[in-house]
């Protein structure tokens, strides 16, 4: 119960931040807009609805990233966590309070992301679902990145860190907006490596239903998660016996 009353006070305070929430949700539609126009006039095989979309939902799922570390960090800059830490939750517990409200953030946002495409041409198939699922794992690394960067940095470090590094890491390294092959060498070495283009490999998959084909990257995506957030976890205890 104490979890689920600190999770309903981070989303009335992540809804209060209109101004962002309308940015973080509106963004990654304008882009899909932009470039599905560019496609109609210069077609380009990326920038297909049925490529582009999965990567778009990807990349929009970074902004995720600056709402949690905003609010972690915000938290940590005033009394309140001072306050909370009297109270019998464990770090652990934190942690799952801040990420709750954020996850069914970023799945609306991902579904948003979805129907703009279908509005756009994007065959409505079930298979949509299969790929919203599989956004799940990437939306929880970009979550436990923001709760790990929110612990360990002030407010202002965060809009920086979360703001404008991960962001372009993820528009760069996701594979979204070129193919990686074009590159190739260390840069397509190190892209794969990392959660980005690996959960845009699985989305795109699974929206064409090669099924074989989602679970490979997709695993690479949950153990990315898996140590995110425990490193997460690990770091806020750090900072609550300081």
């Amino acid at each position: 119960m104490r979890i689920l009353v600190f999770s309903r006070r981070n989303l009335r305070e992540l809804i209060r931040d209109k101004l962002n929430l309308i940015f973080g949700l509106g963004f990654p539609i304008i882009l899909l807009l932009l470039l599905t126009a560019i496609q109609r006039n210069i077609p380009v095989s990326m920038f297909e609805l049925d490529q582009l979309t999965p990567g778009i939902a990807v990349f929009g799922l970074s902004f995720i990233s600056l709402f949690s570390a905003s609010l972690i960090a915000k938290d940590r800059g005033s009394s309140f966590l001072m306050r909370m830490f009297t109270s019998p939750m464990q770090p652990a517990e934190f942690i799952l309070g801040y990420t709750l409200p954020l996850l069914p953030l970023a799945v609306a946002q991902t579904c948003i992301c979805y129907l703009c495409a279908i509005c756009l041409g994007l065959t409505p198939t079930w298979t949509i679902f299969a790929a919203i699922l599989a956004s799940i794992p990437a939306a929880l690394v970009f979550i436990g990145l923001g709760l790990l960067c929110g612990t360990l940095l002030t407010e202002r470090q965060v809009g920086g860190i979360c703001g404008a590094l991960l962001t372009n890491l993820s528009a760069w390294l996701s594979g979204t907006w070129f193919s990686l092959d074009l590159v190739g060498g260390a840069f397509k070495t190190i892209a794969m490596a990392l959660p980005f283009a690996p959960a845009v490999n699985a989305g795109r998959a699974a929206l064409a239903g090669d099924w074989a084909a989602v679970m490979p990257p997709l695993w690479l995506v949950i153990g990315y998660a898996a140590v995110i957030c425990a490193a997460a976890i690990f770091f806020f205890r750090r900072k609550t016996k300081e």
